[in-house]
């Protein structure tokens, strides 16, 4: 059996990860946990870069967040559907993650709402013993479920500090260059500006991660919502951040 994840994000495209939670990827593999990612598309549908030049920008980014773990499901980008089920199911049962974390059910992209539904249905089918039945399958159902934010309004449950992982965040999504702002990349292409892809993103990029830093206190954070309740037995150590009082 291989060894387990703590953490695994789960997303539409290669580069979501990134985007929305790249700097708390980065900071839990920098305290020792063991971090994958799991691409439900290859993106082939997208205005820029091929299917093969994004898996190139993956591997790069993937290296500089130290992920212990990147694999594509390959489903049809643009076509998330429940045929996807078994797929992600399997995945969970093989790395054992306590932790999920993927896209919000608010979403700009079909696809990301798509996602949201697929990876919530499955960490709960995961966990039964009848659901896609096999004499070697373990039966395996995360214990959290975090969602992050996107572009749409978003009310967070908490906020990670990230300012000490930022610039290494920036460094892994920069790998992105057919997809984010990249003035060398569009010098030598002709293919159009996207919405993603333009340099005022790039900037709401900073300016979304200062605005939540400053909430709790602190210069760059990344938000999550958590589909639970969250609990604790210790106060003091739940209640660690020294955030402004409001």
């Amino acid at each position: 059996m291989v060894e387990a994840l703590d953490i695994l994000a789960i997303a539409a495209h290669p580069d979501d990860v990134e985007l929305a939670a790249g700097g708390t990827l980065a900071l839990c593999v920098r305290q020792g946990l063991r971090v994958g990612a799991l691409d439900l598309t290859r993106g082939e549908l997208g205005t820029r870069g091929t299917p093969e030049l994004r898996a190139k920008e993956t591997a790069a980014a993937t290296a500089v967040l130290g992920l212990s773990v990147r694999e594509n499901l390959g489903l049809p980008d643009g076509n998330i559907t429940a045929a996807g089920l078994g797929g992600v199911i399997e995945v969970l049962r093989k790395w054992r993650p306590r932790i999920i974390m993927t896209h919000p059910a608010v979403c700009r992209h079909p696809d990301h709402r798509a996602t949201h539904t697929l990876v919530r249905d499955a960490c709960y089918f995961a966990g039964l013993k009848k659901m896609n039945p096999g004499a070697d399958v373990v039966p395996w159902r995360p214990k959290h479920l975090l969602y992050f934010a996107e572009v749409k309004h978003f009310e967070p449950t908490f906020i990670l500090d990230v300012t000490s992982t930022w610039a290494q965040r920036m460094q892994a999504l920069r790998c992105y260059g057919s997809q984010v702002h990249d003035p060398d990349y569009k010098k030598a292409s002709e293919e159009p500006e996207t919405y993603i892809s333009n340099a005022g993103f790039s900037e709401w990029i900073e300016a979304r991660a200062r605005t939540y830093g400053h909430l709790i206190g602190c210069t760059y954070g990344e938000a999550f919502q958590y589909d639970g309740t969250l609990g604790t037995a210790n106060l003091d150590k739940f209640l660690n951040m020294e955030a402004p009082f409001q």
